[in-house]
């Protein structure tokens, strides 16, 4: 939570405003910055004139990323047009973020397979629904039983990046897993309910009015459960959380080494695996786009630059030479 009763009362509004606790996180971080950079003056003393300084000192000091910078804009857009309710209008001119994205690192399929076969239970399922449905790590930890639809062979991702609500595809191939799994969560759901101090799983606002039993229910509760009870900080409510997220980052990182893989493997290096090895099926970018949840269909344009085919679909006139493959 926020240490400043000014922050803190800005990280509630956008929990109420339905933005997940992680994007409140986030944009606390940067509105702290911002206002620790202007020596703690107040926001309303100041507007698009000192937000621009803030903007240019990342860019020209901090030589952040162009999404890093766009990230503390939309933090402090958020801070002035939504709960101050002081719009900033149109920036004028401040210096843009230069450092490039940097390439994704993507696995081969047989390297994806090496990993994940040094993975076993939950963490190895955990790994295998990032990978099969391109998710980020934060929607595959915080997935629901009740996200997952079997029928339809799809899972549901609500409230993703941008606070967003898509469907990606599910790996048939994972169906007795889930299963698994779904038994595994209504056991310890079962132990927990026998707990009278159990507040049952944690639900935003909005829905824990809207449906008020449905904390206790198996469909609500998270599909990778923490392996212990805890107390929510801000209400102590004893609750059953979701694994750690950056528990499968590390596991991944172990697994690679293990299996001789000198790339950075990260969660997120699977999710850039799973985009780039549609497109190499033959999906068409804007399916790809759909599936990660881009608002954007040039975020997913720099899967097409690790593709096998080349630099822009282009034959080296090398592989053309006479004898280039005898040497």
């Amino acid at each position: 939570m926020p240490p400043s009763p000014f922050l803190e009362a800005v990280y509630r509004h956008m929990l109420a405003s339905h933005y997940s606790r992680r994007t409140a996180d986030s944009y606390v971080y940067w509105i702290r910055f911002y206002i620790r950079f202007h020596g703690k003056r107040h926001p309303l003393e100041m507007g698009a004139g000192e937000v621009m300084a803030f903007l240019s000192f990342l860019a020209n000091e901090r030589q952040v990323s162009i999404a890093t910078q766009k990230l503390a804009l939309n933090a402090l857009a958020y801070l002035y047009n939504k709960y101050l309710q002081k719009p900033l209008g149109e920036l004028g001119v401040f210096n843009k973020a230069a450092r490039p994205r940097k390439l994704p690192v993507v696995l081969t399929p047989a390297e994806v397979a090496s990993i994940l076969a040094m993975l076993n239970g939950s963490p190895w399922l955990l790994a295998s629904m990032i990978y099969a449905s391109g998710l980020r790590r934060i929607e595959a930890v915080s997935l629901r039983v009740n996200n997952i639809d079997f029928d339809h062979g799809l899972v549901r991702i609500w409230s993703g990046k941008g606070n967003k609500h898509r469907i990606a595809t599910l790996a048939t191939e994972l169906y007795p897993h889930l299963r698994r799994q779904i038994v595994r969560v209504k056991e310890l759901l079962e132990e927990d309910l026998a707990n009278p101090e159990y507040c049952g799983v944690w639900l935003p606002n909005a829905l824990s009015r809207k449906y008020p039993f449905a904390n206790k229910s198996l469909n609500w509760h998270y599909l990778f459960p923490s392996t212990t009870l805890g107390y929510e900080p801000d209400t102590r409510n004893l609750r059953r959380h979701h694994v750690d997220e950056s528990s499968i980052s590390k596991l991944l990182k172990r697994a690679a080494q293990q299996c001789g893989i000198g790339k950075d493997v990260t969660s997120h290096t699977l999710r850039h695996s799973f985009a780039t090895h549609l497109l190499e099926s033959g999906a068409d970018i804007r399916t790809v786009q759909e599936q990660l949840g881009h608002a954007d269909v040039k975020t997913t344009e720099i899967y097409t630059h690790v593709l096998k085919r080349g630099a822009q679909g282009v034959r080296s006139p090398f592989s053309a030479l006479p004898g280039a493959r005898t040497k």
